[in-house]
């Protein structure tokens, strides 16, 4: 391990004793009193300190036993979490199984009470170290050297992604080993800053040449298994590790199972889920949810209202024909943001045009009323679609709802993403709206599609409210 990784995963260790001792004792005064003398020194106080030491070594030991320092998951996603969550689950079902068997009498209102907050701080820390980590790696920190070794095209794509789709991973490319005939050529042109060491069957020699950590090898039809097993086999002793990247991309882990059949070990991809019962709960939990909202934001809808009608001329409310699920156009509800002869500027306003090629969009443009700039900065226009919601029209959480004259620049592709209904919110909201690039928002949009599930709603709902506050990406 290189000298940052032993550093950061130290300092995290140090972050998990802090909460974790601080946790145990808060819930330790709350429950047995804080008096520290005679918790220690008492006949009656002895036992309910030492319970409290026990399990916090416990429960310290299982957030190392589960892994969850691991560089390869600081700062990558839900892993990191689900590894917290179970050193936290293992602990509680120790200590009650042993409270059980032993007739210990430790109070359960403690357990139930210490171990899910703590679980719940070492979340919101480990998301502080998240951020912190994304932001070294953005910076081009704390990342480990890697061979991108397979195909031609394969290669490219690859390291385009790693290189422009997210900065916030790992892995930095410090070259490529390709197969096949091309296997001579340079990169393409957007990526001739990479280099190309050599052919795939000399990437262990090369990796340690260039003091690459691992190899990444992408699907290749020029390797045999027999010369796959041998690659891994060279890199035994060397301390470069081998990681093997399926050449299909977007695929969220839920939907993916590895088993291992006569030796292979095989990728389940399972479908996307379009209709049925999960379908059927999201949209009952749409309709419940927007009415909740809409009964919740009763009142500062209707002093927005008042606002958009002192501030200029016209309607408080515009309707705009957009395109729903199946491709069925549906009038989407704003609050009015602009003054009412915007779509006669249209052509004027775009001679400057800060979009993205196919959304039309600019930082100034001077069709938004004064009213209207600070309800798009904070995304308060979108607040009428709950009623598109209770309609059935859209949902809490979805792709963005395009224009009709969107969709006829679209390709088989893209038009894949009106498969579901178009969204209040969406990743493309919480990811950076009007900064995006039109191919960013496809790949969040098509990844949203083929990967929801309600619990990554929930996490995008309450995304939402860091991105509408900050007002990024929004004009």
């Amino acid at each position: 391990m290189r000298r940052w990784e032993i550093s950061l995963q130290r300092r995290i260790a140090v972050t998990d004793a802090f909460v974790v001792a601080m946790v145990m004792v808060i819930s330790h005064g709350l429950r047995f009193g804080w008096d520290p003398l005679n918790g220690w020194m008492g006949p009656a106080g002895l036992a309910p300190w030492w319970s409290t030491v026990a399990i916090s070594t416990l429960w310290l030991l299982q957030l190392s036993w589960t892994r969850s320092r691991d560089v390869r998951i600081l700062g990558q996603g839900p892993e990191e979490y689900q590894r917290i969550g179970a050193a936290g689950t293992r602990t509680f079902a120790l200590v009650a199984i042993v409270a059980f068997f032993t007739q210990w009498g430790m109070s359960r209102g403690y357990l139930l009470f210490s171990i899910p907050l703590g679980t719940l701080v070492l979340f919101a820390y480990r998301r502080a170290w998240r951020a912190w980590i994304g932001e070294q790696r953005c910076i081009g920190n704390l990342r480990q050297r890697v061979i991108i070794a397979g195909p031609h095209r394969v290669v490219e794509d690859m390291v385009r992604r790693l290189r422009h789709v997210s900065r916030d991973h790992s892995y930095d490319v410090a070259g490529v080993c390709l197969t096949g005939a091309r296997a001579a050529e340079p990169l393409a042109p957007d990526l001739a800053d990479v280099p190309v060491l050599g052919v795939v069957g000399d990437a262990a020699k090369l990796a340690e040449r260039v003091c690459a950590e691992y190899i990444v090898l992408a699907g290749s039809e020029d390797m045999s298994l027999t010369e796959a097993r041998r690659l891994e086999w060279e890199l035994e002793d060397t301390g470069v590790g081998l990681i093997v990247a399926p050449t299909v991309a977007d695929v969220a882990m839920p939907r993916v199972t590895v088993n291992q059949v006569a030796g292979l070990p095989l990728m389940y991809v399972d479908p996307p889920r379009f209709a049925g019962p999960s379908r059927v709960l999201k949209d009952v939990a749409d309709k419940a949810g927007a009415l909740a909202l809409l009964l919740v934001l009763a009142v500062p809808m209707l002093i927005i209202a008042i606002a958009i009608k002192r501030g200029s001329e016209g309607p408080v409310f515009y309707r705009q024909e957009r395109v729903g699920v199946g491709h069925q156009p549906f009038p989407m509800i704003k609050f009015r943001s602009m003054y009412t002869d915007a779509d006669r500027r249209r052509a004027e306003t775009f001679a400057q045009d800060d979009g993205n090629g196919v959304l039309s969009k600019r930082r100034d443009d001077p069709r938004i009323t004064d009213v209207g700039r600070f309800l798009r900065r904070h995304s308060l226009d979108e607040l009428p679609q709950l009623f598109n919601v209770l309609r059935g029209e859209m949902s809490l959480v979805g792709p963005r709802p395009p224009l009709p004259s969107e969709t006829e620049l679209w390709d088989q592709d893209v038009a894949r993403r009106q498969m579901v209904k178009p969204g209040l919110t969406g990743l493309w909201q919480v990811s950076g709206r009007s900064d995006l690039t039109w191919e960013e928002s496809v790949r969040l949009d098509l990844h949203y599609t083929h990967n929801w599930s309600l619990g990554l709603d929930a996490v995008i709902m309450l995304r939402t409210v860091w991105a509408v506050l900050g007002g990024r990406g929004a004009y």
